[in-house]
């Protein structure tokens, strides 16, 4: 069982060394980066990896390309903000020794989010289940803007013990840019090419009830100020790709 591990980038020099350490026990480290301006890919080919640049093309895309890339079946998909935990490590490690026969199509791993200096656990922010490693002969990055994921075809697929450490959000400051610049748009732009639709109501009820969801039933509480932030953004999120959403439709009236 050889593993070809992917990242997809884009100036992401601040992470991608440490992101390539959590991957030594691969076989192959594959990054493509988007024409990065700064020096990541000059780290990454330090690093051990093999750097590809190609122009960007959209997350799923991007990261199909990397798969395809990539010399060997198996394939591990990881973010540059994160970092493979000893016990995902020691879980994959023991994956090569079994047969063949008795290994799924492709498996599941939980990531934990490191948000105001604590690990979250609710908020809907774990177990955050993603499908990351996988054969490339039976799953396929699909998403047109955002939520990209691996759909496996005609395989088993299980769950394999250890997370996925995502250091994704930086600060307040970080998160709000984020939801402002790339969440909300793109996740309004999605919504509307799927003929989703709003309306007054769905804006004044999107924010309150994100928060509630976050915060309450998915027991946000439970992280302090950490689950309450999460919470605040989300209903911020929600507010914002709905408003959003709703100048995409005046547009186009």
């Amino acid at each position: 069982m050889k593993i070809s591990a992917t990242i997809i980038t884009f100036n992401e020099e601040a992470n991608i060394r440490e992101a390539c350490e959590s991957l030594a026990w691969a076989d192959e480290i594959v990054v493509v980066d988007s024409q990065s301006t700064d020096q990541t890919a000059q780290i990454a080919s330090q690093s051990g990896a093999r750097v590809i640049s190609r122009e960007w093309p959209g997350f799923a895309a991007q990261k199909q390309f990397a798969s395809e890339a990539a010399s060997h079946d198996w394939i591990f998909s990881l973010d540059a903000d994160e970092r493979v935990s000893d016990q995902l490590k020691t879980s994959i490690e023991a994956l090569r020794s079994k047969p063949d026969d008795q290994l799924a199509d492709g498996y599941v791993i939980s990531r934990r989010s490191f948000y105001q200096g604590v690990w979250i656990g609710g908020g809907g922010w774990y177990p955050d289940r993603q499908l990351r490693l996988f054969k490339k002969s039976r799953g396929r990055w699909e998403g047109k803007h955002i939520h990209e994921s691996v759909k496996i075809r005609e395989g088993r697929i299980e769950k394999l013990p250890g997370d996925l450490l995502h250091y994704g959000v930086r600060d307040a400051a970080h998160h709000h840019h984020m939801i402002g610049e790339r969440y909300a748009p793109l996740a309004a732009r999605q919504m509307f090419e799927s003929g989703r639709r709003t309306s007054t109501l769905k804006i004044a009820t999107a924010a309150p009830l994100a928060f509630l969801r976050s915060y309450v039933l998915k027991a946000g509480f439970r992280d302090g100020l950490a689950g309450l932030s999460i919470a605040s953004f989300a209903a911020h999120h929600a507010f914002l790709k709905h408003l959003m959403l709703w100048e995409m439709q005046k547009n186009i009236k």
